[in-house]
């Protein structure tokens, strides 16, 4: 059977221009970033001797109202680059970059006009916050998007009729794994105990996958005169929003909560499984995920990696996780919470390499964005696609 490509398509209402876009997804690999390529159909007479532009941008928004303070929603562009399609500036050659772009273009005919963008290397990855099941407004996002649109200038109003919104996503693979295998190992002392109780938490390797168990190996040595108990393990995904406010939100994602004590005198070394999954969270308030595409497209958001030379504060949103491991301290003058934590990585696989291979037949597959249920969308997000 030939092969087939899939390339997305959305239509504005009016059918004045229509974008073709071969993928949504576009992987920063720490030393570059997949540009983003795409063609253009117009329909000359429904334009009306205006121009076509094209758009890209990256755009962070903090939905206040979901993180229950009082206030407006705060939104800031961090990346806009707008380029004329239409008339023409350049000859189509130079802006054709794929092989998919060359058969669009031969495919769509003489009203097909190429596109195509780079990315700067300092724009952070997608991102959302989860909201609640009765939320209502903004969704606090880091959010990227191709916008073609028709006009006499590139700063006049946009008429929606004539406009073509595509919500694209940026995302980040995990780099070569290394030999480091994170862990902790501690030493805590209590009043009238001569000896300490020790523990050490260890995991296999720094980075796992979405989808994948995370398994905690625990000893705990307890030469203290208290008894141990109410051991629990969880991962923690810590959100940062750091360009705005400065919060943190902390969400436990998975937890573990076995019935093993550790008595005095007495010493456990035990292996645990936990396993950090969106399926495990849906509905949960402010866990944060990877930008969002389709329902069954996403996961929980993955770890944030951000180059030496950019700055923290342009990412919008930083995600770490940490293995935390809990437990009680109990005695006869009183209990105490003792608490040792391991920070770890959680990121999709890297992938192979797509080759840049002319596809024997491509398939249009309509571009739509399935809503994050709670959201209520405003006149500056993306509309269904019309028929």
């Amino acid at each position: 059977m030939s092969p087939k490509h899939v390339v997305f398509k959305k239509v504005s209402r009016d059918k004045s221009v229509a974008v073709y876009m071969a993928k949504r997804d576009f992987v920063d690999h720490c030393d570059s970033v997949d540009p983003v390529d795409g063609v253009i159909v117009i329909d000359p007479a429904q334009l009306k001797g205006k121009k076509v532009y094209v758009m890209l941008s990256c755009t962070f928004r903090y939905g206040r109202q979901d993180m229950d303070v009082m206030g407006v929603a705060f939104r800031r562009d961090l990346f806009v680059v707008t380029r004329q399609v239409y008339p023409e500036l350049q000859d189509k050659e130079k802006l054709t970059h794929t092989r998919v772009q060359q058969k669009l273009l031969h495919k769509l005919g003489d009203n097909a006009y190429p596109f195509f963008f780079e990315f700067p290397d300092n724009l952070p990855c997608s991102v959302s916050l989860q909201p609640g099941p009765n939320d209502v407004g903004k969704k606090c996002a880091v959010e990227f998007e191709v916008k073609a649109f028709c006009g006499e200038n590139q700063d006049e109003k946009i008429d929606k009729q004539s406009s073509v919104r595509l919500t694209i996503r940026k995302i980040q693979f995990s780099p070569e794994n290394t030999e480091v295998a994170p862990f902790a190992d501690m030493t805590f002392e209590f009043l009238m105990s001569e000896k300490p109780l020790h523990v050490k938490l260890s995991l296999p390797k720094e980075t796992f996958y979405h989808g994948e168990p995370v398994k905690a190996n625990v000893e705990i040595t307890n030469s203290s005169s208290r008894s141990i108990k109410d051991i629990s393990l969880s991962v923690e995904q810590v959100t940062n929003v750091v360009l705005y406010s400065n919060d943190k939100y902390v969400k436990s994602v998975a937890k573990e909560e076995p019935e093993d004590s550790v008595p005095s005198g007495t010493t456990l070394k035990k292996e645990y499984t936990l396993y950090p999954l969106l399926a495990y969270n849906k509905d949960r308030r402010g866990i944060a995920l990877d930008g969002r595409l389709k329902h069954e497209d996403t996961n929980l958001a993955s770890s944030s990696i951000v180059k030496q030379e950019v700055l923290k504060e342009v990412q919008g949103m930083l995600i770490s996780y940490k293995v935390v491991l809990k437990m009680i301290a109990s005695g006869t003058v009183g209990s105490s919470e003792v608490s040792v934590e391991v920070p770890f990585k959680l990121m999709n696989p890297k992938s192979e390499p797509v080759k840049d291979s002319e596809p024997d037949d491509m398939v249009f597959e309509d571009f739509k964005r399935a809503y994050l249920k709670g959201v209520v969308y405003g006149d500056d997000d993306e509309s269904p696609t019309e028929a």
